[in-house]
This record gives structure tokens, C-alpha cells and sequence, in this order.
């Protein structure tokens, strides 16, 4: 399968990265089903290296996913996590700031929910919150965002240090698939809880939003924390390649069950 992970330092055109690419895969019933058994076997090998991480307590894994509205990211999270023990994970989302966290720098809220060692942490939107609506809204001048940029790598790098393998998920979508599913929020009854109209509002600001992921993902994809661009045009595809990534980020951390207590002898342990 196809890397899609950002080089550090790479300039960056989302105008250039298909959102309806599938690799290997055809864009047929076919391919859909080949690739949605092989996204089960891999979350089957997350559920077991989970239970590793969450044995051995020393290190962590935070996942960050980001996209435009009906991306995907609820359903990443479904889908991919289905298999994981809710014990050893965590899904955070942040909304807009309180009165309590507005009083303190933009990451203070952020690192109490990094997740602790032996977990596994998901941000859905995250504190690059903090350096794309603002931006977008014009809420904060581009000397306070670059300035951020820096911030945030040297945040994600005193993770990396403490033990935290990061792994960034930009969900990459078309403006027309968006308008597919915005309607199907508004024609489908089950669904029409999703829908919100400020999603239309920000909707207009398409290309604003492109411009500043472009500028955000080039500027913090990182050796220790890279961004991945995951075409989420189809939904089993993105399933299917961040399901991958997560279980070789644990595969890479190399975790062996722990060895049993040393002064208990098991075989001749008996339960009365």
C-alpha cells in the first residue's frame, strides 16, 4: 500500500493528492470487500497489540485525526477501534474553549489529555484546532500561527521523548463528496441529528481551509510526529490504510507480553 506520510519540510498542494485514490484497490464491489477483510484481520492484530501496550504501561500511542466536516472521523474511529479494549483507549474531543482554559496558552487543555502510558489516545480535531479556524476566522494574525506551528512541534516532540508514538491522520476529501454527504444529513431521517447548519457556513470557506491545512501539514509533519494524507473518499479505503499504520506503529514499538511474577511457582500452583 501507498505510504501517503508527509515528508518534513515538503511543500504541500491538497489539489494534488486524489481523495478518491484506493492504491491497489478497484473502485468496484470487488475491491471493497477484499479490502474490508483485509482492514479485519489488521484491527483483529490491534486488539491483541493493545492488550500488549496496555501490559507492558510504558509507552503510549496518540492518533489525531483531522479533515474538513464529514471527513470521517467518527467513522475512522468506529470502524478501525472496533476491536479495542475500552480500557486502554480514550476519544477526545475539543470544542471551543471555556472561560478556565481560554485563561491559559492554547495547549494547556491539550496535554491533560495526552493519553497516559499503556493507553491508547484519540484527539477527534485536536489543538491544531488552534492554528486552522482561527486562522481561517481570522481570529488570530499568521506571526501568532507561525509562531504556533513552532509550539506544537516542540509540544509533540516532548511527547515523543516521554514515550508517546504520535501518528497524525489529515482525512482528505473532495469538496463533491462533502455536498454528497452534507445531503445525505438532510435527506436521511436517521441521520439528521449530524446535520448543523454551521456546517454550510464553513462550507463557503472551502478553499480557505485547504490553504491553511496546506500551510499547517508542511509545517508540523514531523520524523516523530509525521502527518498522513488518507484519501477518504471511500470510506473501507480509509478504514483499510489507518488501520494499517496503527498496528505497524505498534508492531514497531517491538511489545512482548510480560514476563509472569518471578516467585510464583505456576506449575504447581493449585486452586483450592
Amino acid at each position: 500500500m501507498k505510504n501517503y506520510k508527509i515528508k518534513p519540510g515538503n511543500k504541500l498542494q491538497l489539489s494534488q493528492c486524489d481523495p478518491d485514490d484506493t492504491g491497489s484497490y478497484e473502485k468496484t464491489e470487488q475491491g471493497k470487500e477484499e479490502a474490508k477483510a483485509v482492514t479485519e484481520k489488521l484491527t483483529g492484530n490491534l486488539s491483541e497489540l493493545q492488550e500488549r501496550l496496555y501490559a507492558n504501561g510504558d509507552r503510549a500511542l496518540l492518533i489525531v485525526l483531522q479533515g474538513m466536516d464529514t471527513s470521517g472521523k467518527d467513522g475512522t474511529i468506529k470502524s478501525v477501534m472496533s476491536g479495542v479494549n475500552p480500557q486502554g483507549c480514550r476519544v477526545v474531543t475539543f470544542k471551543t474553549p471555556s472561560a478556565e482554559e481560554l485563561g491559559h496558552d492554547f495547549l494547556w487543555r491539550v496535554h491533560q489529555k495526552a493519553p497516559a502510558k499503556g493507553q491508547i489516545g484519540i484527539f477527534n480535531r485536536s489543538h491544531y484546532e488552534d492554528v486552522l479556524i482561527t486562522r481561517v476566522h481570522g481570529l488570530i494574525p499568521d506571526k501568532v500561527v507561525k509562531q504556533r506551528f513552532g509550539q506544537i512541534r516542540e509540544f509533540e516532540e516532548l511527547l515523543s521523548e516521554s514515550g508517546t508514538v504520535i501518528l497524525k491522520f489529515f482525512l482528505h476529501i473532495s469538496k463533491d463528496e462533502q455536498k454528497e454527504r452534507l445531503e445525505e444529513r438532510i435527506n436521511n431521517l436517521e441521520k439528521r441529528w449530524k446535520f448543523n447548519t454551521g456546517d454550510l457556513e464553513e462550507r463557503k470557506l472551502w478553499e480557505n481551509y485547504q490553504s491553511a491545512f496546506e500551510a499547517m501539514l508542511a509545517a508540523t509533519s514531523t520524523d516523530a510526529s509525521p502527518w498522513y494524507i488518507i484519501p477518504a473518499n471511500h470510506k473501507w479505503y480509509r478504514n483499510l490504510i489507518i488501520a494499517d499504520r496503527v498496528v505497524q506503529a505498534l508492531e514497531d514499538m517491538k511489545l512482548k507480553t510480560p514476563p509472569a511474577p518471578a516467585d510464583i511457582d505456576f506449575d504447581t500452583l493449585k486452586i483450592e
